[in-house]
């Protein structure tokens, strides 16, 4: 993703979400991630993958870091950072983002903490 340094702030949500991901429960699809939400006062909030053989209950780590986040009094984020073997965030991830905060950047980063993409929610 180009020569320019990551913003140290951003670099932490990253490496937060890497060590998130690390904690997934993913038994059924063996699809783990990370994910780490910035508030517009710089706390963090980071989750991971929580599956269920039920997999309407599964719950993706962004969607559980936005709750966390959300059930903390946060109403506003100003990043997001998911670590993931995927090349691109959810639909429906991105769309739990942009209730909260349309726009925002969505650093999307490999299992190893290199960026990959960053998009807009």
């Amino acid at each position: 993703m180009g020569d320019a340094p990551l913003d140290p702030e951003d670099a932490k949500i990253i490496t937060l979400a890497r060590a998130a991901r690390q904690r997934a429960y993913a038994p059924y699809t063996a699809v783990a991630e990370g994910a780490a939400v910035r508030d517009t006062d710089g706390r963090t909030y980071a989750a991971a993958t929580v599956e269920n053989v039920d997999a309407a209950l599964t719950m993706s780590a962004v969607r559980a870091a936005v709750a966390a986040a959300a059930a903390s009094g946060v109403r506003r984020f100003e990043a997001v950072a998911i670590v993931s073997e995927s090349r691109a965030p959810t639909a429906a991830d991105l769309a739990v983002v942009a209730e909260f905060a349309p726009g925002v950047s969505v650093l999307l980063a490999a299992p190893d903490g290199s960026l990959r993409a960053t998009v807009r929610a």
